[in-house]
Parts: structure tokens; C-alpha cells; sequence
């Protein structure tokens, strides 16, 4: 959430802030803005209500020349969007980004006002400038202010500070938002993602937590949370980032949603081998008796599905829980327990946080399922199995649910290994797999027939998805995107629970779309169709031809590919992903940064 750039060089700096903006807009695009300290030491402060587009022509038509700056992208925390509480904020000489939330900014201000500090925003982030400027007005250098400013915070930030009297200097710091330093040649940059910088550095250091980094032309000089000098590792980057280029389509989140064959076939390299997992992937897990997984939203859905894999087929007990919740509780531990925590990002707030607990909990080992190598999830966990996806742009998760699915897969082939009465399951799974790519495209193949489907979808105010077994949290993740890109209010329910309450809300005017693989639960299934059809709602059903379920009136029936039931919730995830696709496109939404949305929740 929100994005952070940073630059000081020799040259004008304005067009690399904004093609980091640019690319860091999926996570925040309320406001722009940006601060530069031009040729004549004037601090130039610009600010746009909208998306970067909007500040860049107004970069354009102005010109902000100037080597040093800060730049961001807003997604609304405190105070509404709006010009006035666009980032960066200023106070005298100082102007500063910050990601995160001041959590005591109330009482700040009132101490601030108090000594005749003047606000122009509802943000908690201008505290951050006027205690900058504070300390600075008192004499202290720029490191010292924001080093010494940060002691009366609390809450989350990663903010990135400059002093119009120090024209070569930026300062950053963090605590619970990420930051990352771009090495060049004679200049240095800071953004709240790699991704932003890869235009012009491939040399990259991540701030830990309590980090103050003392960035200028010639060096960077990092300090820990007690102020002592400490190194940070410097890597090069291998991170590829296509977003400038839709290719041939009409948006990301298309786009994404036909790179999943290949997103899967980049996750399963190197870890299948002759009919095994590989046996270096994760080492020995056979002495773990419970799995914990956490993770937020989408992620949270695929969690939920592993539980069935990892339950049925490595006999193992698994809990899923969302972040947000086992962060404020107090779980009871097993012995020999492993905590997976699931993040696209690698940086989920909620997520890190649980992570954290976790270890003081006494969790035997931890290990992160993600898609961003060098993230806080990353770094801080004992094992990490990378989903190698790609960067996923679209606010709504497509090819990172998909290859999280594959993953956990793969974990619960690692689990399996060895197990008393799992002796077939790794075979089972490792061949699965195999055929999944293949699957995939064949499924994707239906983007025409469900194009024609959303139709019946667009004038619709609710919707009810239904499934049973592993396919319930499916039927969960299809109604998540279906709200999140066309506004639709839609819900899932395990389809058992129809007669339970949900078939009160049954009409003609409720559509229920139905996940119906041929498996175990397909004709407890078949009953629950047609308790809705009893009740005049009008059904669309996902099937494949095995199950036998065919159309009639009030029923729309699709046929999927035939699969193992053991994949079944990633084949079948295709279709849903598509019909929210064209149902945005019919309702006309902004498909790939949907309304009061962004891709990385880096606050809480």
C-alpha cells in the first residue's frame, strides 16, 4: 500500500521518480505527488488528486528540474483523498513520504499545534515533518532529526526525509514498512519496492527492521535502532518486471490470468524429479506433527485449500487462520509444529507480524510461501518456497493464488514423504502436477462461452457461490473477485450449509454459481443444486463431464476439463477468474486498480 521513490544524483531526477511512481501504482493511486530541490535550492512540491498520470503531465507542463527528490503514490489511510493530504508533506525545509500509520498521531498533533506548528492535512503523516523540523530548528543534522523524531512514534512507517539545506542528502527509516536502497555510479536511490528502480540499478539493499539509512551522491551509511553503523548486504537483483507492456492485452489482470501455465510451470522447475519431490527442496519434515498457516485474503483462501491436501494426503493436522486474527490471540503450539505463512508480496503487515509472533511462540520452524525473493516474509523465515510468478500488477491476484495453490501442493508432497499411510500420495501428487499446465491452457480455452455467460451478471446486485470440500475456499476466492473488480456484493458458502440460511436469499434475480468437480462430495453436491433450482434461483454450474450433471431450466451447465479432483481447485479457479474479468468489463470498472484497493497491504 502507498509507494515510496527516492533519488539523489547529478542529473535531473524527476522522470526517474516518476517511472518508479508508474510502476508502483497497483499499490496506491488516490494521489500523487512529489517534492524535488531544483537548481536553486528551492524545495518544488507538486501534487495531483488521482493517478500518476495526472502528476506527470503536470510535471510536464511546469518542469521540475533538480538532483535530489521524493515521490508518492497515496492509497488513503488518514484523511480522504484528496491534493492537501498527498504526500510528500512539508513543514519549513522539510519535506518527507511515509508508508504506514502513526498510531499516536492524535495526541502529536495536539503537542505540535500546541507549540504553534500549523497543519494542512487530515494525515498522520505530516506529524513526521514538523517533528523533522523540530529537531532540526533545535540544530540538529538531518540523521540526528529524523533518528531522534522517531522515538516519539508509534506505529508503522517507512518515510523517506529531505532538508532543502542539505541539497545532496536524503534520510530513511523503517519500522514494519519495507524499503530498499538502489546502488548506482555516483548517485543512490530508495523506493518502497525494487521494482521501482530496476530502470536504473540492478545493485539493491534492504533496510531490517529499526534501520536509518544516511543516503547521498557518493555513499550510504546505515544505522540500526540503537544508532550504531551496521552493514546491510548488497545484491544484485534478477527481479524481471514487464508492467509497461500489456502485450496483446486489454489490461494486467488479463493479461496475468493467460500467464498462468507458465507462472505454474516456473514454480514447478527443479522441484519434481522422477515421480518425487525434490528431496533438497524443504529437507526432512517428517517430524512435523502440525501444520499452522497464515496469511490474508486471497492467500488466505489457498490456505484454507491446503488444509484438505495436507490433512488427507500427509495425515498431517493443519490450522488455517487469518493474519489479522492469530496476531491478537494466544494459540496453544504443538511440539514439532511448522508456522507457513502465504503473501504474494512478501511484506502483508498482518502476515509479517504473525510470522513474528510465531517465533515467540515457540513454533519448531517457519517457512513463507511467496512470490517477491529478498521480502521481509523472505528473509525473517527459516524456508522459503518461492512462487516465481512473475510481478502480478493487477490489484486482484490472479497467477499468485494459482502458483500458491501449486506450491502448497508441493508442500504437502514434502509432508507426505515418508509418512506411514501416505506412501502413494507424493506419486499421486508429483504426477498431478505434471498434467497441470496443460490443464490450465485447455481450461482457459472457455474464455469465450463465459465472456458470453458475464452478460447474464451485469445488471445483477448480488451473487452466491457454492462448493463443497476443496472446492468451498474456491467458491470463496471466486466471490472475492467478483466483488473486488465489478462491485458486485457476492458470497460464498460451503453448500452444505444452504438449508442453514443462505437458501432464504434464493430468487430469480440471485444468480449461484457452482464449482462441481467429479469427486467424493459430487452427489451431496448434485443435491444442493437442486435444492436452489426448487427455489427458482438460476444456476450456473462448473462441471466436469464425469460428474453427470446436465442442463435444465433455470441451469446453465459448463464443462470443464476432466482432471484429477487432486488439482481440481486450481483448474477450476480459471474460469472463475474469468467471468469476474468480463463482468467488470460489462459494469465498465477500473478492472486492474479496482476502488478503494491496492496490491500490498503493508499497514494494518
Amino acid at each position: 500500500m502507498c509507494g515510496i521513490v527516492g533519488a539523489v544524483a547529478q542529473r535531473d531526477v524527476i522522470e526517474i521518480l516518476l517511472e518508479g511512481l508508474r510502476r508502483l501504482e497497483y499499490r496506491g493511486y488516490d494521489s500523487a505527488g512529489v517534492a524535488v530541490l531544483d537548481n536553486h535550492g528551492q524545495l518544488q512540491r507538486l501534487r495531483r488528486l488521482g493517478k500518476v498520470q495526472a502528476l506527470a503531465d503536470a510535471a510536464a507542463e511546469i518542469g521540475v528540474p533538480g538532483g535530489l527528490g521524493i515521490a508518492h503514490t497515496r492509497w488513503a489511510t488518514h484523511g480522504e483523498p484528496s491534493e492537501a493530504n498527498a504526500h510528500p508533506h512539508v513543514s519549513g525545509d522539510i519535506a518527507v513520504v511515509h508508508n504506514g500509520i502513526i498510531e499516536n498521531h492524535a495526541s502529536l498533533r495536539a503537542e505540535l499545534q500546541a507549540q504553534g506548528y500549523v497543519f494542512t492535512s487530515q494525515t498522520d503523516t505530516e506529524v513526521i515533518a514538523h517533528l523533522v523540523a523540530r529537531e532540526v530548528s533545535a540544530g540538529a543534522d538531518l540523521l540526528v532529526a529524523v533518528q531522534n523524531a522517531r522515538q516519539s512514534l508509534h506505529g508503522a512507517y517507512g518515510m523517506v526525509v529531505l532538508n532543502a539545506r542539505e541539497p545532496e542528502r536524503l534520510v530513511a527509516a523503517r519500522s514494519g514498512s519495507p524499503l530498499v536502497i538502489g546502488y548506482g555510479i555516483g548517485e543512490h536511490f530508495i523506493a518502497s519496492d525494487q521494482l521501482a528502480l530496476l530502470p536504473v540499478t540492478r545493485r539493491f539493499a534492504f533496510l531490517e527492521e529499526g534501520d536509518v539509512a544516511d543516503i547521498n551522491r557518493k555513499q550510504v551509511q546505515i544505522y540500526n535502532r540503537q544508532n550504531q553503523p551496521v552493514q546491510r548486504e548488497i545484491s544484485d537483483s534478477t527481479v524481471e518486471h514487464d508492467a509497461g507492456d500489456k502485450g496483446e492485452y486489454r489490461h494486467y489482470m488479463l493479461k496475468e490470468i493467460h500467464e498462468q501455465p507458465q507462472a505454474i510451470i516456473n514454480t514447478l522447475e527443479g522441484r519434481l524429479h522422477n515421480g518425487q519431490i525434490n528431496a533438497e527442496l524443504l529437507g526432512d519434515l517428517s517430524d512435523i506433527d502440525q501444520v499452522q498457516i497464515v496469511a490474508c485474503g486471497t492467500s488466505y483462501h489457498a490456505g484454507m485449500t491446503a488444509r484438505y491436501w495436507i490433512e488427507a494426503l500427509a495425515g498431517v493436522a493443519c490450522n488455517v487462520e487469518i493474519a489479522s486474527e492469530f496476531r491478537y490471540r494466544q494459540p496453544v503450539v504443538r511440539p514439532n509444529s511448522l508456522l507457513v505463512t502465504i503473501s504474494q508480496s512478501g511484506e502483508t503487515a498482518d502476515t509479517l507480524a504473525a510470522l513474528r509472533r510465531g517465533k515467540e511462540l515457540g513454533f519448531a520452524r517457519s517457512l513463507t510461501i511467496c512470490n517477491v525473493p529478498g521480502s521481509s516474509l523472505v528473509r525473517e523465515s527459516d524456508m522459503a518456497l518461492m512462487t516465481r510468478a512473475g510481478a502480478e500488477i493487477g490489484v486482484a491476484s490472479t497467477k499468485a493464488f494459482t502458483t500458491q495453490l501449486t506450491a502448497l501442493l508441493v508442500l504437502t508432497g514434502a509432508l507426505a514423504r515418508g509418512r506411514a499411510g501416505a506412501e502413494q500420495a507424493e506419486a499421486r501428487i508429483c504426477s498431478a502436477l505434471a498434467s497441470l499446465p496443460a490443464l490450465v491452457k485447455q481450461a482457459l480455452r472457455m474464455s469465450q462461452s463465459i465472456e458470453q455467460l458475464a452478460e447474464r451478471f451485469a445488471e445483477k446486485q448480488h451473487a452466491l457461490f457454492l462448493g463443497r470440500g476443496d472446492q468451498y475456499p474456491i467458491a470463496m476466492e471466486g466471490a472475492l473477485k467478483l466483488k473486488e473488480i465489478s462491485y458486485i456484493h457476492a458470497e460464498a458458502y460451503a453448500a452444505g450449509e444452504l438449508k442453514h440460511g443462505p437458501l432464504a436469499l434464493i430468487d430469480a434475480d440471485m444468480p449461484i454459481v457452482v464449482v462441481a468437480p467429479h469427486n467424493d462430495l459430487v452427489e451431496k453436491l448434485k443435491s444442493n443444486i437442486e435444492e436452489v433450482r426448487a427455489r427458482g434461483g438460476e444456476l450456473f454450474v462448473f462441471a466436469g463431464e464425469a460428474a453427470q450433471i446436465e442442463p435444465a431450466a433455470n441451469m446453465q451447465v459448463l464443462a470443464m476439463p476432466h482432471c484429477d479432483d487432486l488439482i481440481a481447485p486450481i483448474v477450476y479457479t480459471l474460469p472463475l477468474q474469468l467471468l469476474s474479468y468480463y463482468v467488470a468489463i460489462i459494469k465498465g470498472t477500473d478492472v486492474d486498480q479496482p476502488r478503494n484497493l491496492a496490491k500490498s497491504v503493508t499497514v494494518e
